[in-house]
């Protein structure tokens, strides 16, 4: 988005959540407000990637066989019903035209693992179909009879902010009038564990406050998890959780995996969101980092904050709770948020080491004003968004 350039206001009216904690938005704020994190011992099935406990959050299988074959399919549909509902239960009602972003990384690796594992690599026709990415997301515009744009996005582990902004320039352009955004991953197999095992990134042996501790001493890397979130994005205040202000996007062009040493192409996507949104850096209340825990992108995220939001009330991560998500890890914080500036608390994850001396700790009152959301994803994606209060 160029600099200069102020949008107009945008409002998130409805929340759908599946998630480590279970099938619904309730399951999810009851869990972060209690502190108790959704990564847990898995009890079998990881035995090729470790021959002993693995810790990771994923989704139950609880869903509706309605919704399709899988998982995947099943919480695409579930986030997304939930969050045109609650919009609806709370008093937003549809535009004329009505879009639908997709945000995922992987698609439906089950599905496509059965492919793979039949020795004719022959399907029924309607089962090969159920394969497309296209066919859950055509699935939920038929449910509602949705008939604006309709597109996925894949930015890594930033999917979710992406899809969040790409619905704001829709709503900025007049090319739709409301905009559901759902977030998905639910790829955390075995197989998919083991790889990010080997890249170093992931922390599989051990309890989440023990592994994943953003901005904290003895942090190791993030423990993986798997989500679907939906989010009712609208140009009308009716409903509204927060106002999504605007936001940014960049690329380091650096490396496949690792951050530029110089954090310089994150930072400068902070200012373009906060110049973007018409907020000054001085206005901003709390940094919900994209935190991951690793070293290199906790370094660079409590440097950006220290130097560009140093009267900020707060920083917090809420991946040592629900896990990294991937594709759906910004859009699971977002809704979060939204859910903080309802209920007036942040429920941040209780610090377990020394830290950063604006981190926050455990279950906190909120005070008044906007959020800046980072989310980096692995590649090089920079994205950031500003979240306020809805009547700001």
């Amino acid at each position: 988005m160029p600099a200069g350039r102020t949008c107009l206001p945008t409002w998130i009216s409805g929340i759908g959540a599946v998630t480590g904690y279970g099938w619904g938005t309730k399951h999810l704020w009851d869990g972060v407000v209690l502190g108790e994190s959704a990564v847990v011992r898995q009890p079998a099935g990881f035995e090729s990637v470790r021959g002993d406990d693995v810790w990771l959050s994923l989704i139950s299988d609880e869903g509706d066989p309605a919704d399709g074959p899988s998982r995947f399919s099943q919480a695409l549909h579930a986030a997304a019903r939930e969050a045109v509902e609650d919009a609806r239960q709370r008093g937003w009602r549809p535009g004329g035209t009505i879009g639908l972003i997709h945000a995922f990384v992987l698609s439906d690796v089950h599905l496509w693992r059965d492919f793979y594992d039949r020795p004719s690599r022959r399907v029924p026709r309607r089962r090969y179909i159920q394969l497309m990415p296209s066919t859950p997301v055509t699935s939920i515009m038929i449910e509602h009879g949705f008939h604006g744009p309709c597109m996925s996005v894949v930015a890594m582990c930033a999917s979710g902010n992406a899809a969040l902004l790409t619905a704001k320039m829709w709503l900025d352009a007049g090319i739709a009038d409301d905009v559901l955004v759902v977030a998905t991953d639910v790829s955390a197999t075995p197989e998919n564990v083991r790889h990010f095992v080997d890249l170093g990134v992931i922390v599989v042996d051990r309890p989440p406050f023990d592994a994943c501790r953003p901005f904290q001493e003895g942090s190791v890397g993030f423990t993986g998890g798997e989500a679907s979130v939906g989010l009712m994005v609208s140009g009308r205040p009716d409903g509204g959780y927060t106002m999504l202000r605007g936001g940014a996007m960049s690329h380091d062009a650096h490396h496949v995996i690792s951050l530029a040493a110089d954090p310089e192409h994150i930072g400068a996507s902070y200012r373009r969101a906060l110049d973007n949104s018409g907020v000054a850096r001085e206005e901003v209340v709390y940094f919900n980092a994209h935190g991951p825990g690793t070293r290199q992108c906790d370094t660079a995220e409590s440097q950006l904050f220290d130097e560009l939001f140093p009267d900020a009330a707060g920083i917090f991560s809420f991946k040592p709770l629900v896990g990294h998500c991937q594709a759906a890890a910004a859009a699971v914080e977002v809704a979060i948020s939204c859910l903080a500036y309802e209920e007036n608390l942040i429920p941040a994850p209780l610090a377990v080491a020394p830290g950063h001396d604006r981190l926050v700790s455990g279950l906190v009152p909120r005070q008044p004003g906007p959020t800046i959301k980072s989310s980096i994803g692995m590649g090089g994606y920079n994205t950031a968004i500003l979240l306020d209060e809805p009547s700001a």
